[in-house]
C-alpha cells in the first residue's frame, strides 16, 4: 500500500455533513449580515429579506443594502469552504450546491420561480465570488510547506 496520499474515497456521510454545515454557515452568516444591514437602515427584520427575490432590487436603498449583505455573505461562505471543505477541487461543487438549494428554497417560499434580473445577477456574482475566494484560500492551505524533519536524525 504505497503512496496513498489524498486518495479519493466515496464517503456519502462526509459529503452530506459538509453540505449541511455549508448550508448552515450560509444562512447563519446571511442572517447576521442582514441584521447588521437592518441596523444601518432602521428597517424591520423579516424572513422576506432572505428568501423574497423581489427584495433584491437596484432601485431602493434597502434593496442595495440587502445586496451588499449577500455579497458579504459570499466572503464568509468562502471562509466556510476553507474551514469545512478544505479542497480546492470541491469549492465550486459545494458553492454551487449551496446556491442551488437557496434557489429551491426561494422558489418554494415565493410560490414562483425567481424571474427578476437583480436576483439572478446577485446570486451569480455571489456564487463566483464565493467559489474563487474559497479556491484561493484552500489552494494557499494545500500549497503550504510541509515540514520534512520534525525530530532529531536517527542513525540506523
Amino acid at each position: 500500500m504505497a503512496g496513498s496520499f489524498r486518495t479519493n474515497v466515496w464517503d456519502p456521510g462526509l459529503i452530506i455533513s459538509q453540505m449541511f454545515a455549508m448550508q448552515t454557515v450560509y444562512y447563519f452568516f446571511l442572517g447576521l449580515w442582514l441584521v447588521l444591514v437592518d441596523l444601518i437602515s432602521s428597517r424591520t427584520r423579516s424572513v422576506d429579506q432572505l428568501f423574497n427575490f423581489e427584495d433584491l432590487e437596484f432601485k431602493s436603498f434597502n434593496g442595495k443594502l440587502i445586496m451588499i449583505a449577500f455579497v458579504l455573505n459570499s466572503l464568509t461562505g468562502a471562509g466556510g469552504l476553507w474551514l469545512i471543505v478544505q479542497r480546492t477541487r470541491q469549492c465550486l461543487d459545494f458553492a454551487a450546491t449551496v446556491h442551488f438549494y437557496h434557489l429551491i428554497i426561494c422558489w418554494v417560499y415565493n410560490g414562483s420561480f425567481p424571474l427578476t434580473l437583480s436576483w439572478w445577477l446577485v446570486n451569480i456574482v455571489c456564487l463566483a465570488l464565493m467559489t474563487v475566494l474559497g479556491e484561493f484560500l484552500c489552494m494557499r492551505s494545500e500549497m503550504a510547506a510541509i515540514p520534512v524533519s520534525v525530530g532529531p536524525k536517527v542513525d540506523l
